[in-house]
């Protein structure tokens, strides 16, 4: 199959491996400790642990785009924020 219309690169490559391994941690993750913890943070409505890896993911592409738009390609300060955004959603909310 021809995947050259999707720009395979090292860099997309790895953002989808990555998001596999999400995925595929959180699966692990729920077989042995089930119910997905829900609890009620600072949004003051009840998240499991994959509606706070979900909110992530979305919070961390919006980040990547406002980089991108606003200050240039060089992502990897955006990743950085991307991952103490993470870390915050998965903490507080």
């Amino acid at each position: 199959m021809n995947f050259t219309w999707m720009a395979w690169t090292l860099p997309t490559a790895l953002f989808f491996v990555t998001i596999l391994i999400f995925l595929l941690g959180m699966s692990v993750w729920e077989y042995f400790a089930p119910g997905g913890s829900p609890r009620i943070g600072i949004l003051r409505f009840e998240t499991t642990r994959g509606d706070r890896l979900f909110i992530s993911l979305l919070g961390a592409a919006f980040i990547q785009l406002a980089w991108l738009g606003l200050v240039g390609p060089n992502l990897w300060w955006a990743l950085g924020l991307a991952v103490v955004y993470a870390i915050g959603v998965f903490r507080f909310v």
